[in-house]
């Protein structure tokens, strides 16, 4: 087994490791052998299908329908980074690339264009990622077209051998691939090899990062690729994974078809990742940097021990998974209470690929607040391993685990292609063996019994290495006052701390369960077209039902609330900015802590945003938690808690935001655009940093507190439920509310938004990489009330977006990933931007925008040709055609069907709009809106380069 690194402050723990005695059960050509899990007695999950060619490549086949009519290809090379030698680094990355760059059957160029011309947009459908210790090939094909699959399969055995890697293809890739590196080298992957080269020093992993090194990536030949590739890119290195909507035995004859020529070759050796100096102790790193936030990590290494999966190993991972979270669920009450000692903290072991394990205490802190968060959590730490847990804590980690398992057994003739996909790489990667969620849930209740306290304790004890005089490392942006001693003397008084055993307080019940008599149904009709039933109460609520069975046991909720950012003015811009935190004060009868305990083991979920013209409240739960679910909307809209904690939190988040402002190119551009497009309309503009600092829950209640208790509702609600049952609830909770307003505002006064009228290049700086910098362009368009116009914006869009790859990423190799953007205003009459970036090497800014200027030129004189359009316009008409196959589609429609019952008719007119867009209607559109004169561009630059300009 070759385990997947992971970092030593993550927890590597999973809900679904979980098992009872059972025997294995047969299923379509399961081998164990052939997957390294001789050891296993995990029943397997029949319904997949397994098997393995001559040549010695394997393959995980499923037959699904959700989403119907859609098929997801993996192609799974079991070599990334780590197989490189010291003049590799970086080209199994770059092998990746040049997948796409030319094979014996499709020329260069012409892989991602026929795809396109399928349906599948680049990056969305067709992409891959190489890491430590694979390299992953990814279709999502948007039909089940049996054609279909033999041209994505026919592009994978392309790159299992056919790959021609020509010499002038590599010189053309080669700044695409500098170009990513460039645009991925920041302070946080600066971060990343710090701490790898404190927690395993000398470790050949450390120096493996898949992005690799500037001076291998710049003089790599044809041939250097070609030798990793061929000792790599073989038969029994390779997994094909195809999970979608055809017949189990079409998909195995199409794969034989396409992949029992690729010649066997030795499989190749297993690379070292190590080594780790496990008895490492009393070492202390720190790291500063002005972007980064306040974090001190104790650790200790501790030996690797085989684990196989087993029933006996899946019952021991529950019990630690359940022992670490009752400790991380002790800090996290600290974190949310008045005056916390520290943002955030979490304790857990994870593995160092097979070199080790790492048990780590992480602590994340305000700017100076290290030793006091530092010191708290370590006391903690100890008190709970010193007194260990409580039945009522254990038992919330059980309710929480039960919960997932219930409703993963519930929905599980429904699960998605990614979750299934999800599920075949588990067992590639981490040899784990893929069974039912029914067989998981069983195995999980006959075990239930043995989840006590003392063994989850136990459990923890045996795995977790002490943390005696620990491995330290700070970072932050200001030094440690004292240095590595006051780090050390700090950790060694929490050790002496006095501990008290914890008191631990029964929750309270639940407190809004009733709110009045059931609302009466004034109008209940039904739109045919869309099969919702669209119902309106006496106080003025709407509620719009989609009875579907797409995912089975699942519902999503949509609550949109009057109001928005449409509610903030000139004078005072920031009304909305703390509604998102909102629900960190808690309701009324109970805090945000107390509130995670009461429901732990219930798929309910608290949350509220502001969009431009609405707040929204949304997310997911079963049929059995409904009634909660809607409980719970309705408190939070009668008796939100209004706590300071929340406050407290959020200001914490300010000043690490400020903190960072131009740490990277994009940051300082979506931190000063606002500004510069709306000539400093505070409405769109940040604001000092002391303004948000003095944001109070206090002054949000008078801002918004009347549209919680007044504004106008519509209730969406998708997925499998009973109508009547589903109205009756809600009947009983929104609809029983007071009288509300009954339509949304329009507030057309506060719906003026300018673009501004200067048109110079405006030049901001960046305190990030010396060659890093980004162009951007933007116009004013329109808003999205024509739809004619809208979509003709949206296909232009796509249209730039392939020209933009085409010219800037392959015919110069100048941009990693450049893009465009194209968004008519719902909310602000005659508004709309359209634009498109590209992150660039600084000495390239010139010859970028001379480029892009060209491109926009050539796009405003002639037509662009029939195939570029139909590239483009596929993807979007496969998107109409796919988005009611999900819950989040359908919900797209629902969530607004009685406010803007407009938008139903626009979906359905849509596709014969994009159908009919010419070459000429593009050309016209872009020479209504994208003369390069007209834009507004802004040069991000290095502050150094800058300021010798």
């Amino acid at each position: 087994m070759r385990t997947l690194f992971v970092l030593p402050f993550a927890l590597a723990l999973s809900s679904t490791a979980l098992a009872q005695d059972a025997a294995p059960i047969a299923t379509q050509g399961w081998n164990a052998s052939d997957w390294n899990v001789e050891a296993s007695d995990i029943p397997v999950d029949p319904d997949f299908s397994f098997g393995v060619l001559d040549n010695g490549m394997r393959y995980i086949l499923r037959e699904n329908a959700t989403p119907k009519g859609t098929v997801l290809v993996r192609f799974h090379i079991g070599s990334g980074s780590l197989d490189e030698e010291d003049g590799e680094r970086g080209l199994a990355h770059f092998i990746e690339h040049m997948a796409f760059n030319g094979s014996a059957r499709v020329p260069e160029g012409e892989m991602i264009k026929l795809l396109e011309r399928e349906g599948l947009a680049f990056g969305a459908d067709t992409n891959a990622t190489t890491s430590f210790e694979s390299t992953i090939y990814k279709l999502d094909l948007p039909r089940n077209d049996p054609a279909l699959l033999d041209t994505a399969l026919m592009l994978m055995r392309e790159t299992a051998s056919e790959l021609t890697i020509a010499q002038d293809a590599v010189d053309r890739e080669r700044g695409v691939v500098l170009s990513e590196r460039r645009d991925r080298y920041s302070y946080s992957y600066k971060e990343t090899v710090d701490q790898l080269e404190f927690t395993a020093p000398g470790a050949r992993f450390v120096d493996r990062l898949p992005i690799g090194t500037v001076e291998v990536l710049e003089r790599a030949s044809a041939d250097d690729l070609r030798a990793l590739y061929r000792r790599t890119y073989v038969p029994s290195n390779a997994v094909l994974v195809v999970v979608g909507d055809l017949p189990l035995a079409e998909m195995e004859a199409r794969v034989r078809k396409h992949f029992a020529s690729w010649q066997a070759a030795p499989d190749p050796a297993e690379p070292a990742t190590g080594p780790a100096d496990l008895a490492r102790a009393g070492e202390t790193d720190i790291y500063i940097d002005p972007a980064l936030t306040e974090r001190v990590q104790a650790m200790r290494l501790s030996p690797w021990t085989e684990r196989p999966d087993t029933i006996a190993n899946r019952q021991k991972a529950l019990l630690r998974q359940i022992g670490y979270g009752v400790i991380n669920r002790r800090l996290q009450a600290l974190a949310r209470g008045a005056d916390a000692p520290f943002r955030g903290a979490g304790y857990g072991t994870g593995d160092l690929f097979k070199d080790g394990r790492t048990t780590s205490l992480v602590v994340d802190t305000d700017d100076g607040g290290w030793e006091k968060g530092l010191g708290v959590a370590a006391t903690e730490l100890r008190r709970a391993l010193a007194f260990g847990f409580s039945e009522a804590e254990v038992a919330e980690q059980v309710a929480r685990i039960r919960t997932a398992l219930e409703n993963g057994a519930n929905g599980s003739a429904t699960r998605t292609n990614d979750s299934l996909v999800a599920v075949a790489l588990n067992l590639i990667d981490e040899e784990q063996v893929p069974s039912t969620p029914e067989s998981s849930l069983n195995r999980f209740e006959a075990f239930a019994p043995q989840i006590t306290p003392e063994n989850t304790l136990a459990a923890v004890l045996e795995e977790a290495a002490p943390l005696v005089d620990p491995l330290i490392r700070f970072e932050g942006r200001i030094a440690p006052e004292g240095g590595a001693q006051a780090l050390r003397e700090t950790w060694q008084r929490a050790e002496t701390v006095e501990l008290v055993a914890p008191d631990h307080a029964a929750p309270p019940e639940f407190a809004y369960t009733d709110f009045g008599p059931a609302g009466a149904i004034i109008s209940d009709g039904r739109d045919d077209r869309f099969g919702f039933r669209l119902v309106r109460f006496a106080n003025g609520v709407r509620l719009n039902l989609k009875k579907t069975d797409i995912r089975k046991d699942r519902v999503s909720f949509r609550l949109t609330l009057d109001g928005g950012q449409l509610l903030e003015t000139r004078e005072a811009p920031l009304k909305t900015a703390l509604v998102s935190s909102l629900p960190q004060g808690g309701l009324g009868e109970h805090s945000q802590d107390e509130l995670e305990t009461i429901l732990a083991g219930r798929s309910v979920r608290l949350s509220i945003s502001a969009s431009a013209d609405a707040f929204s409240m949304g997310g997911g739960t079963t049929p059995r938690d409904l009634a909660l679910q809607l409980q719970l909307l309705a408190a939070f809209l009668t008796d939100p808690g209004y706590r300071p904690e929340g406050v407290e939190r959020y200001r914490r988040n300010v000043k690490s935001f400020f903190a960072s402002l131009d740490a990277t190119p994009a940051q300082a551009l979506g931190n000063q655009l606002g500004a510069i497009l709306s000539d400093h309309d505070p409405r769109f503009t940040l604001q000092p940093q002391e303004a948000y600092e003095a944001l109070t829950f206090e002054q949000l209640a008078v801002d918004i507190g009347d549209r919680l208790t007044q504004g106008a509702i519509e209730l969406a609600l998708v997925g499998d439920f009973d109508e009547e049952a589903a109205i009756g609830l809600v009947a009983q909770t929104l609809g029983a509310l007071p009288a509300r307003e009954g339509e949304f505002n329009a507030r057309a006064e506060a719906r003026q938004r300018s673009f501004t009228q200067d048109h110079s290049t405006r030049r901001i700086t960046h305190s990030g990489e010396a060659d890093q910098a980004l162009v951007r362009m933007t116009w004013l368009t329109t808003d999205d009330s024509d739809l004619d116009e809208a979509l003709r914006l949206s296909l232009l869009d796509r249209v730039v977006q392939i020209e933009l790859q085409e010219q800037l990423r392959e015919d110069l190799g100048k941009s990693y990933s450049p893009s465009s953007d194209s968004s008519p205003s719902k909310a602000w009459p005659g508004y709309g931007t359209f634009a498109l970036s590209a992150s660039v090497d600084v000495k390239e800014v010139e010859p970028t925008r001379a480029a892009i200027r060209d491109m926009l030129v050539s796009l405003r004189i002639a037509p662009v040709e029939q195939d570029v359009l139909d590239r483009a316009r596929q993807p979007l008409l496969e998107a109409y055609e796919n988005m009611l196959d999900t819950l989040e589609g359908w919900m797209s429609l629902a969530d607004r069907s009685q406010s803007e019952a407009d938008r139903l008719g626009r979906f359905l007119r849509a596709p014969d709009i994009l159908k009919a867009i010419t070459p000429a209607d593009i050309l016209a559109t872009a020479q209504r809106y994208l003369a390069p004169e007209d834009a507004v561009e802004v040069l991000v630059l290095p502050r150094e380069e800058a300021g010798q300009g």
